[in-house]
This record gives C-alpha cells, sequence and structure tokens, in this order.
C-alpha cells in the first residue's frame, strides 16, 4: 500500500510560472497615481505617511489568493488505498452442454449421486473464481445455442447466471458446432491478448447446421483456441426417466461421447481434449487448464482518493474577497 499526491489537471499548475512576472509588474508600475502634486514638497504638505507598505499587502494578497485557486484547479487529491492488480489479456467463453442426457447421475458430490450439469456448474462456478483477472462470458447449447452471459469482468453477475442455468430452456439435442460457432462469435470483437473457448459435452453433434469441424477452422481462422472436455462415464450411466402413470426411476443407458471430433476441434484450434469420467477428474481438468493459461502483468490502482482542492479554493476565494474589501475600503485609493 502506499500514498500519493496527484493532480488531476496539472497542466494548471503552468500557470503559477505567471506569479514572477505579476510580482515584478506589479512593483515596478503600481496602480496608477492618484493625486498629481506640482511638486514633492506639496506631496510632504499633505502630511499624510505614505501607504507603499499597505499597497505591497495588497498586492500580496492578490498573488497568494491567484496562486492558491490555480492549485485548486489543478485539482490536487491523495490517493491512499493503492493496490497491485494483475491483468491477464485473457478473454474466455465458457461453453456448457445442457441437453437432457446431461441429466445423468453418473458423478457424485459428496459421495452421492448428482447430475451431471450439476456437478459442472459447481466445477465451473470454482474455476470463475480463479480467474478473477479474466473477462468471462458463458454460452449454454442444447438443440441450439444461447447466451447465458456476455463477456464481463463482474464475476459475481457471471455465477448468479451459472446457477440459473437448467435444462429444458432450449429444444433438446447436441448441436456441438454451433455452439463453436457461437462462442467464437462472442469473442470476434475482444481485443485480448489471448482469446478461449472451454466446451464441455457428453455426447455426440445431433443439431444445429454447422459442422464442429468447420466452425473449429473459423475459430482457427481467428485465432482462437478451442478446449474441449468430454463429460460422461464409458459405457452405461444411470438416467432418470418418467413412464406413462407419471412415476420416476433409474434406467441405464449408453454413453456415447464423440471423442474423435472434440480432439480435432481441440488439435485444429491449438486447445486441447480432456476426458471427465467422475467429478474428481472434471476438477483436475480445470485446474490443469487454469494453470496453462495464465499470463498476468501487474497495474497499480488507487482505489480510494481525498479530493484537497477545497482546502486551496475555500482560501484562495476568501483572500481575493479580502483584498477587494480592502481595497475599496480602508484602503481604498482616490481616483
Amino acid at each position: 500500500m502506499t500514498e500519493s499526491l496527484q493532480f488531476v489537471h496539472p497542466g494548471f499548475l503552468f500557470l503559477l510560472f505567471l506569479l514572477p512576472l505579476m510580482a515584478i509588474w506589479k512593483g515596478r508600475w503600481g496602480r496608477p497615481v492618484a493625486v498629481k502634486m506640482p511638486s514633492t514638497q506639496d506631496a510632504f504638505s499633505v502630511g499624510a505617511k505614505p501607504r507603499s507598505k499597505f499597497g505591497g499587502f495588497l498586492a500580496f494578497l492578490g498573488l497568494l489568493s491567484f496562486a492558491l485557486l490555480v492549485i485548486a484547479f489543478a485539482r490536487p487529491r491523495f490517493g491512499k488505498g493503492s493496490t497491485d492488480i494483475e491483468a491477464s489479456g485473457i478473454d474466455m467463453i465458457l461453453t456448457l452442454d445442457v441437453s437432457g442426457s446431461m441429466e445423468a447421475l453418473d458423478f457424485k458430490i459428496n459421495d452421492q449421486p448428482v447430475n451431471r450439469l450439476e456437478v459442472v456448474k459447481s466445477v465451473v462456478e470454482k474455476f470463475v473464481t480463479q480467474r478473477p483477472n479474466d473477462k468471462l462470458g458463458m454460452v449454454a447449447f442444447a438443440g441450439r445455442p444461447y447466451l447465458v452471459c456476455p463477456l464481463t469482468m463482474d464475476h459475481e453477475f457471471l455465477a448468479k447466471r451459472l446457477r440459473d442455468v437448467k435444462m429444458g430452456q432450449v429444444e433438446d439435442g447436441t448441436a456441438i458446432g454451433s455452439a463453436i460457432a457461437s462462442s467464437v462469435d462472442h469473442l470476434r470483437d475482444s481485443t485480448a491478448k489471448s482469446r478461449i473457448v472451454i466446451l464441455l459435452t457428453d455426447g455426440v453433434n445431433t443439431a444445429g447446421a454447422i459442422n464442429p469441424i468447420s466452425a473449429a477452422e473459423a475459430a482457427k481462422a481467428l485465432g482462437i483456441k478451442v478446449y474441449t472436455i468430454g463429460a460422461g462415464i464409458r459405457g452405461e450411466a444411470p438416467m432418470p426417466v418418467t413412464d406413462g402413470f407419471g412415476r420416476k426411476f433409474l434406467q441405464t443407458v449408453p454413453v456415447e461421447i464423440d471423442e474423435k471430433t472434440l480432439q480435432e476441434v481441440a488439435t485444429a484450434t491449438g486447445g486441447q481434449f480432456y476426458r471427465a469420467t467422475d467429478t474428481n477428474s472434471l476438477e483436475k481438468i480445470y485446474e490443469s487448464i487454469n494453470q496453462l493459461e495464465t499470463t498476468t502483468r501487474k497495474l497499480k490502482k488507487y482505489q480510494q482518493y481525498d479530493e484537497l482542492f477545497l482546502y486551496f479554493l475555500v482560501p484562495g476565494l476568501a483572500l481575493l474577497l479580502l483584498e477587494l474589501f480592502l481595497s475599496q475600503t480602508l484602503f481604498r485609493r482616490l481616483p
């Protein structure tokens, strides 16, 4: 933590260089002669003592008020509570599959079966807290992609939007290619040094008009890296289903993830493909990405300021008014 005196408008301070010139001007020429006398002897005969010292005092008040007002206009302030912050230069879109298959109960939290989506949301939220210096956004997809949160540094808002993500908000399906294309589009105008998409899915591309490989080529052309994650156990997974009488029960269903396509997408864009078969491995994947994509630089930022201009403005105006008052009353000169 450091403290520093700053001026918001330092250019005004150059006016202080006028003070010596103003002092010389006042000292050399002063004010016009009040009464003309034919000789100095006549002036002495008036009997009044010269008031040159009072004139100098008024000049001093004028110069001092000018200096104080100049400093006030420069707007001095005292910066305190400074912090070193880190900026990563990384913009990232988190892309999540919310298709019906994410209801599978093959992941656990605290040894209790939990559907894939809830586990993913828990792990991703933790990942978000580990990236305080990134601009993060989020896209969810099933039969089509939709924007959950635009790129933002407000990670609390992003986390809130993440918690609200659920299945059934769009038609079912798995539009991986369209999801990649949508995520890339949200990064298109970013000027960040590094732009990244982290896509998680538990299935095969079954919807959307864009092929995942074509979407990956577009990402590559724009310099956007895509990490892909296949989530779900291999073989079969328990899935909650509802029969015709409204009764819910678990049914074991085959698990199919297009690892080959996900691998090709990652390789084409310079990213990596990961396979998560349980909660622990999913957490390690996001930890690994967190370590791979870490580029920081330190910046100085002052978070609190004490404005000081009033300490100069008020005395400056007061002295100016005092000079005007004295020059028109006690020290008034004849015209």
